[in-house]
């Protein structure tokens, strides 16, 4: 067995949202959320890092080729999210408030439906240069479209 390495690539995206959740009342929504419930919404430049865990292939010398991350990041994270509102033209936030623990979760998700090389380990998703959410698959409900 070959020394595994983990291999990152990281992309940016930009997203509109409105935290509200269905299950509660409007001023539940409003305490919970504060600015982040305003009706008419709000954005973020996200930051997406996407690490695949596997053993260096002794011929090519990588993990696997960044290109192959690179498009698969597009197909799976850019082209869906890219310049949205999540909760307006992302059916999976339909009924789910657009947290970025939610969205972190649907990115995996989308990841692992186009991903082929490399062994997807974890994604971490910062919404704000403060705020970061990491997902490593974990309970992954395979109903998520």
């Amino acid at each position: 067995m070959g020394a595994i390495v983990y291999l990152s690539r990281i992309e940016t995206f930009s997203a509109a949202h409105r935290l509200h959740s269905s299950s509660l009342s409007d001023k539940e929504n409003k305490e919970i959320f504060g600015k982040c419930n305003n009706p008419n919404g709000h954005g973020h430049n996200y930051k997406v890092e996407v690490t695949v865990k596997g053993e260096i292939n002794p011929i090519t010398g990588m993990v696997m080729n960044l290109m192959d991350l690179k498009e698969c990041i597009k197909i799976a994270v850019m082209d869906v999210l890219d310049h949205k509102n999540l909760d307006l033209d992302v059916p999976y936030f339909k009924d789910k408030p657009s947290t970025s623990e939610n969205l972190v979760v649907f990115i995996w998700h989308n990841i692992r439906q186009v991903l082929k090389d490399g062994e997807l380990y974890e994604v971490k998703l910062y919404e704000t240069e403060k705020n970061l959410v990491v997902y490593r698959g974990e309970n992954l409900d395979l109903s998520i479209n």
